[in-house]
């Protein structure tokens, strides 16, 4: 194994590279820069395309039709230009294309600030934009995991034929950390994509691509085969880890910069003799509520933390489904706890303090 210490926005370039990503449309906007600026002087060299578009509108469009015509495409951006993307992504989800998406997360709303946030959860889980639709979205915790989920998300938007989106923060996207980019990744087995509008197909084999339905009739029948879908995604695709949970009293529920923060608490706490256990989704849609099913019977309450105001608790509530309390510890606008401010969350819950 040989590890390269590297930025988190040109380790995330680098992998897509290494994912067949053939072209790249982006806009620059900070806390992600690094990673247009890398591939603009990277992907000419592999003999593929780079535009810097106009702004996050036109590049979403252009992902829109280079994923058309079958190309594996990406785009990146951080939260208000996610925010501004979202009409082209529920037209590439109603148009069942595949594409990355990068979100280098900052705080907010508006405009807010340039530093690490996960206040995007919503937009990424419920979908920022208009319609019935789902993107697959993961979160990793460090560079590896998001080096190794990058090589594969293009496999698993080529799979569903569906958007993979993956939400770091600018913490992930600014650190330095060593990755080993040579390291193996499960591949899938795809098929050829006889459904893009690659050209010279005329008359009953013309292909079109489209999320344009004017009979009610053909559009609700089209939502519900994405329904069928949604439904096989969240059957296969949760991804979590659980940490220290086997006879835990007390389980934080955390992902990415957060959960990092979290392991320096519970290694805190398991000195002191707290056993505390940690629930890590690495989707967050599909939310793994498969990692909430079997739980220890010492477990007396759950803690959900986040770089947000608590926008990932609605979907423990449901995985829970009310068989224990849940009680959340969060910082927003860029502020990052330290892990000791965890440690004082799950003292609190001992004494009953919320």
């Amino acid at each position: 194994m040989s590890k390269v210490l590297m930025k988190g926005n040109e380790a995330i370039a680098v992998a897509a590279i290494l994912g067949g990503c053939e072209a790249f449309f982006g806009y620059p906007i900070t806390p992600q820069n690094e990673i247009p600026e890398f591939l603009s002087k990277h992907m000419k060299k592999e003999g593929r395309v780079f535009v810097q578009a106009e702004s996050e509108v036109a590049s979403i469009n252009m992902v829109y039709g280079a994923a058309g015509a079958g190309a594996r495409v990406m785009t990146s951006s951080s939260s208000p230009g996610i925010a501004l993307m979202q009409e082209g992504i529920t037209y590439i989800a109603g148009a069942e294309l595949p594409c990355v998406l990068v979100n280098v997360m900052r705080g907010g709303p508006g405009l807010g600030g340039i530093q690490p946030a996960q206040s995007d959860y919503n937009q990424i889980t419920r979908g920022g934009g208009n319609g019935d639709y789902h993107v697959i979205s993961y979160a990793p915790e460090n560079l590896q995991e998001t080096v190794d989920i990058i090589k594969t998300a293009f496999d698993t938007a080529d799979f569903y034929r569906n958007p993979v989106m993956i939400a770091v923060d600018g913490l992930i996207g600014q650190m330095m950390e060593p990755v080993d980019l040579s390291k193996e990744v499960k591949r899938r087995k795809l098929g050829p994509k006889d459904w893009a509008a690659s050209g010279g197909h005329t008359g009953t084999n013309r292909r079109v691509i489209t999320s344009l339905y004017l009979d009610p009739k053909k559009l609700e029948e089209h939502n519900l085969n994405l329904y069928r879908k949604y439904q096989i995604i969240e059957k296969n695709e949760q991804m979590f880890e659980t940490i220290n949970c086997e006879n835990a009293e007390y389980v934080i529920v955390a992902y990415g910069t957060m959960a990092r923060i979290c392991r320096s608490a519970i290694e805190i706490l398991k000195q002191e003799g707290i056993n505390v256990g940690m629930i890590r989704p690495i989707t967050l849609w599909p939310f793994p509520e498969k990692a909430f099913r079997n739980l220890p019977k010492t477990l007396k309450e759950f803690l959900v933390c986040e770089l947000s105001l608590g926008q990932m608790i609605d979907d423990v509530k449901i995985a829970v489904a009310g068989r224990l309390p849940i009680s959340f510890f969060g910082r927003t606008g860029g502020m990052l706890p330290e892990p000791e401010d965890i440690v004082f969350a799950i003292k609190n819950l001992i004494k009953g303090v919320e």
